[in-house]
């Protein structure tokens, strides 16, 4: 009993610090005022910063509150399973359904409040964790921390107590509405691990994760990456509801060995189905959301990286400083050259301002490198460019550092990009030289037919630093991937380890009810060796149908994404993490395992004799 206990509590201290961390985290980043002493564009690139980390940290707020509620109804759920006897006993003298769905309520706020208590100081402690991993990838300036503010006490309290009221509730009213002879006996109502709340909660979020997949390609490069991203949450949730259903299928097709040991593992992955899925529901989210959100990910960068070299007409990139771009054309053998300026600028479209990247191009020089059109940009006038955001029509309110534009026509186009790029195209003489004098430079140049590639770059790389256009391209993915990369380690890190936490919980919550089935095991002939094998057997097969499941999940993302690739840029692309999906599998076999045999192996320490002899 006290394992049951300690694991639900276990969840809820987790789940409150988790989202008490982010909760202020988010608040302190969306409030920093940037330093004293820095210039116009400073204060924008900082601006820009701080709009990027407080988006990741809704995002990853968003996915905290959304385990913490899975993992703790999960763990409610489980508890209550393995108490039922104890509520059939309780009926069976006197206790009315109403009065056994109180009790488990009452439980459910004292170990929500004990939790919020504990969560509290530990939240803490995960908030300290997750300001330096952010301050270490580069998100937010040195120095940043995490702001305590009164008023989350309340927050934290509320959110413990009303998750595990939550969690609790469906488990009560399922508890008490079972008859206490089909509790003892484990039949009828007892028995039934899939329920209606099962049943229709599985269907509702496997049509929203197919509805996500249907709908992505039409949402254009951003709201249809956006929505790939996001089908592995609801294709999570519904193979969790479906999974007492489908993991015990899974766990007795998977090999097992033909000997007594493979033989009591196939009969426990059948007859104890709500352990099985109770362990398998947390690495189903696991594996869901990170392998998932890392292949669309992926995909969507190998997307980008072809879209741009199929789009991009140049054979040289010259990275400098300023504006370089008649220095280059100077240069003997160059035939072309797209000089582009990026500048930092806010807009203002209606009542939202936000901010934009800018490039100072030459319209005619860029229409040719990069295949579009920009007719009419010139003068007091900008074009969408291909990172969108920008309406493609009527005018926007432009501001530079330390120069306001005031209402700009926008009068041309290009198409938004799956890899995106400037929000805005501006024209020559729109921005003044001396915030041009420093600012990056790209220049994408053509060679004149004949002429010596080795000569020319030499030329150019008394410029600025010169690359093929096949390797700038990589390079420059490499390194948008490298962001990517850093923005989901910090969403799914910390997640993932909540998740994986949660597997444990299950495995040792459920190890706490089986000391007799152990017992009686090994007073019918098996050896303790044997008892073990055949509980890591099992765990190992709940594991893989968790793992199998869960790639289900990660497969409608990847799915989305090849649809949306396609749409967007006319070429299908796919890409499979590979080391990713390897290390998770093998971390999740490597916790299973363990915890399993760690569990088993203390849950067989007393003599058999003792278990079955004793009153519970």
């Amino acid at each position: 009993m006290i394992a049951l206990f300690a694991g639900s509590l276990l969840s809820v201290t987790l789940g409150v610090a988790l989202v008490q961390s982010s909760l202020l985290l988010l608040i302190t980043a969306a409030t920093l005022d940037p330093p004293a002493g820095l210039g116009a564009a400073e204060r924008m690139e900082f601006s820009d910063n701080v709009t990027a980390a407080v988006a990741m940290l809704g995002v990853i707020l968003g996915i905290a509150t959304f385990l913490a509620g899975f993992i703790i109804s999960s763990t409610f759920a489980f508890t209550v399973a393995q108490r039922r006897r104890d509520f059939a006993l309780l009926r069976l003298v006197g206790a009315g359904r109403g009065q056994v769905r109180m009790r488990l309520l009452r439980e459910a706020v004292v170990l929500g409040g004990l939790g919020a208590a504990i969560g509290v100081p530990a939240g803490l402690v995960v908030m300290a964790a997750q300001a330096a991993l952010m301050r270490r990838m580069g998100f937010v300036p040195a120095g940043f921390a995490g702001e305590w503010r009164p008023w989350i006490l309340a927050v934290s309290f509320g959110t413990g107590i009303a998750l595990s009221l939550a969690g609790a509730m469906v488990a009560a009213h399922r508890a008490a509405r079972v008859l206490p002879l089909e509790a003892l006996r484990e039949t009828g109502a007892a028995a039934r691990v899939m329920t209606a709340t099962r049943w229709i909660a599985g269907l509702i979020f496997l049509g929203g994760a197919l509805a996500l997949i249907i709908v992505a390609p039409v949402g254009g490069p951003g709201g249809g990456a956006a929505m790939a991203m996001n089908v592995p949450m609801p294709a999570a949730i519904a193979a969790a509801a479906l999974s007492p259903l489908i993991v015990p299928l899974l766990g007795r097709l998977l090999p097992t060995g033909s000997g007594v040991i493979g033989a009591l593992a196939r009969a426990n992955l059948w007859d104890a189905r709500r352990r099985s899925a109770s362990v398998a529901a947390p690495l189903i989210v696991l594996v869901g959301l990170v392998v998932g959100t890392a292949a669309a990910g992926a995909s969507f960068t190998d997307a980008g990286i072809g879209e741009l070299q199929r789009q991009t007409r140049a054979d040289l990139v010259v990275t400098a400083t300023g504006p370089v771009g008649p220095a280059i054309a100077a240069v003997p053998g160059v035939a072309s050259a797209s000089t582009e300026l990026s500048v930092p600028a806010t807009v203002d479209v209606g009542d939202e301002s936000f901010s934009v990247s800018a490039l100072v191009v030459d319209p005619a020089a860029y229409a040719r490198a990069h295949s579009v059109e920009l007719a009419g940009l010139r003068g007091h006038a900008v074009a969408a460019g291909p990172g969108g955001e920008v309406p493609a029509k009527g005018s926007v309110r432009l501001a530079l550092p330390d120069l306001d534009l005031g209402a700009v026509p926008v009068v041309a186009s290009v198409p938004a990009t799956i890899s995106g790029g400037a929000n805005l195209l501006l024209p020559p003489g729109l921005v003044p030289d001396r915030l041009l004098a420093a600012a990056p430079a790209q220049s994408f140049v053509t060679l004149a037919p004949g002429a010596s590639a080795g000569t020319v770059r030499a030329a150019l790389a008394r410029i600025g630093t010169v690359a093929t256009a096949g390797d700038w391209l990589r390079a420059d993915a490499t390194a948008r991937s490298e962001v990517n990369n850093k923005i989901m380690v910090s969403v799914m890190g910390i997640g993932a380890l909540y998740a994986l936490i949660g597997v444990v919980n299950s495995i040792v919550i459920g190890a706490a009810a089986r000391r007799r089935e152990f017992a009686a095991a090994r007073v019918g002939g098996l050896t303790r060796s044997q008892v073990l094998r055949a509980a890591l057997v099992e765990s190992s097969a709940v594991t893989v149908a968790g793992i199998l499941l869960g790639g289900l999940a990660a497969a409608g993302a990847l799915i989305a994404a090849a649809r949306t690739t396609s749409a967007v840029t006319g070429t299908t692309t796919v890409t499979m993490p590979w080391t990713l999906i390897g290390a998770v599998c093998a971390v999740a076999l490597l916790v299973t395992g363990t915890t399993s045999l760690i569990t088993s192996w203390s849950a067989t320490r007393p003599a058999p004799i003792l278990l079955l002899a004793a009153r519970e």
